[in-house]
């Protein structure tokens, strides 16, 4: 069945604002990781950066073979704000618990904003990698999680 002219605009804001996410979240695992002080969850957030990157790329090229080529890039309120928190937890100096406690919100953030966009009526192509894209933000929100439980 051809998608609507409206269906691929609500895919488009939809997805725009998984994009949006997905550049605030990739800024802040970086800044994230280059404060931890654990070598191995250091490694793993800016690995999990480049990965967001990689999902940015993966639906920007979907939109596009959808015909969706104008891409807006504007950070989101929410990123910001989520941002600008990371911002004073560092400069107040909140050690890798906090550092966690904050990636941990930032992915539960990541998380709603996917599950909202799967909501979307969206092409087959896209609800698949949204689908599988928020599987992998669980797995870290997990890992983020665990981690934490270990620091306790």
């Amino acid at each position: 069945m051809p998608h609507t002219s409206r269906d691929l605009k609500q895919a488009e804001s939809a997805i725009h604002t998984v994009i949006e996410s997905l550049i605030d979240s990739q800024e802040a695992l970086v800044a994230i990781g280059e404060k931890l002080a654990d070598r191995n969850l250091k490694h793993f957030f800016l690995a999990e950066s480049l990965t967001r990157a990689q999902f940015r790329g993966e639906l920007e090229s979907i939109l596009n073979q959808e015909g969706i080529s104008d891409l807006r890039e504007e950070a989101a309120t929410a990123g910001a704000a989520h941002r600008a928190w990371v911002g004073l937890k560092f400069k107040l100096g909140g050690g890798d618990y906090t550092l966690l406690v904050t990636a941990e919100r930032g992915e539960d953030a990541a998380k709603e904003i996917y599950e909202n966009a799967i909501q979307a009526t969206l092409p087959q192509p896209l609800r698949q990698a949204l689908s599988s894209q928020a599987a992998h933000i669980q797995e870290t929100k997990e890992f983020v999680k665990a981690a934490l439980d270990r620091i306790q």
